[in-house]
């Protein structure tokens, strides 16, 4: 059985990508220091044999004993409220962090390392859609130049291993992603709409709402994640949603899911906000054979089930 290490395993993304992993056959170890990932998200896993938890921060090393095939590296503050919070830790999960989580890899031949980066890597993008091959458009020196810089970063010392060692590396770009275990206090705009909708709030949108983006379901997420770890191919590759929706269309699109007759109220744009964000997935579609497939009104159902379930209204 193959045997995964999985940094930021009990997050969002982490904890999908932990079930995806055990359904194809490999054994997990998540690794996380629950500042933003909760045991909950993978308490359905605790009684596996092939599943491991341990709490630590990865910016102090990766204690992970016996053989590793494979390192994926999700550990990071996601959402602009989060990374904004935890400024320093920010960067250095993306600097030290990365370099510890590479080292596993590099210290057991033939493991593969999959580096989770981001969208934010293109900034606020001049060209739409965004393709791997655009070196974006990004502010180094505000706010959120604390996560925008950690993954770009990341990717460089990612390549610096793959050139220098050999590393078997893999980057994935992942565009906004919602679904199950979306915390509703995450203070992104599908947690945000969707919990305010279930409490009957107004919608907040921030600026004038024709900002645009794509969102990706988890389940689809976690898929293209898997098939680029499997490849040959190192990337950077684009995964998500080639469709996008502006704030506007999506706080209708809640309202109509949720059944709620709630007004959308305006507060003011956050710096630096990108006006536009939707990738090119010409690559993963050639390479992977992936493309999404939940529509986004499926995909907001079941946010909305699972809030209901966890009590949010």
């Amino acid at each position: 059985m193959p045997r995964a290490v999985v940094t930021g395993g009990a997050g969002f993304v982490g904890s999908h990508l932990c079930d995806g992993l055990l359904a194809r056959g490999w054994s997990v170890v998540a690794v996380d220091d629950l500042s933003t990932g909760r045991r909950e998200n993978v308490a359905h896993l605790s009684s596996r044999d092939d599943f491991e938890l341990v709490v630590h921060d990865v910016t102090r090393g990766l204690p992970v004993v016996g053989p590793v095939h494979a390192v994926l590296h999700l550990a990071s503050a996601a959402s602009p409220p989060a990374y904004l919070a935890r400024p320093i830790a920010t960067l250095e999960v993306g600097a030290l962090g990365t370099q510890h989580a590479l080292e596993l890899a590099r210290l057991h031949p033939g493991s593969r390392f999959l580096l989770a980066s981001t969208s934010e890597i293109y900034g606020d993008p001049q060209v739409d859609p965004q393709p791997e091959t655009y070196w974006g458009n990004v502010n180094p020196v505000g706010p959120r130049s604390v996560y925008d810089e950690a993954k770009r970063y990341a990717e460089a010392l990612t390549m610096a291993y793959h050139r220098t060692y050999g590393v078997d590396t893999k980057i994935v770009r992942i565009f906004n992603t919602y679904g199950p275990r979306l915390a509703p206090g995450d203070g992104r705009v599908v947690s945000n709409f969707v919990a305010q909708a279930l409490r009957g709030e107004p919608l907040t949108v921030y600026g004038d709402g024709t900002q645009t983006r794509s969102f990706c379901f988890v389940h689809d997420e976690v898929e293209g994640l898997i098939r680029l770890l499997e490849s040959a191919h190192v990337g950077p590759m684009n995964i998500g949603n080639p469709s996008s929706i502006t704030m506007l269309e999506l706080a209708t699109r809640v309202r109509q899911v949720a059944g709620a007759d709630v007004p959308v109220v305006h507060q003011p744009a956050p710096v630096d906000d990108p006006r536009q964000r939707r990738p090119d997935i010409t690559l993963a579609r050639e390479v992977l054979g992936w493309t999404p497939t939940t529509t986004l009104d499926d995909g907001l159902r079941e946010v909305l089930v699972s809030y209901r379930a966890a009590g949010v209204a």
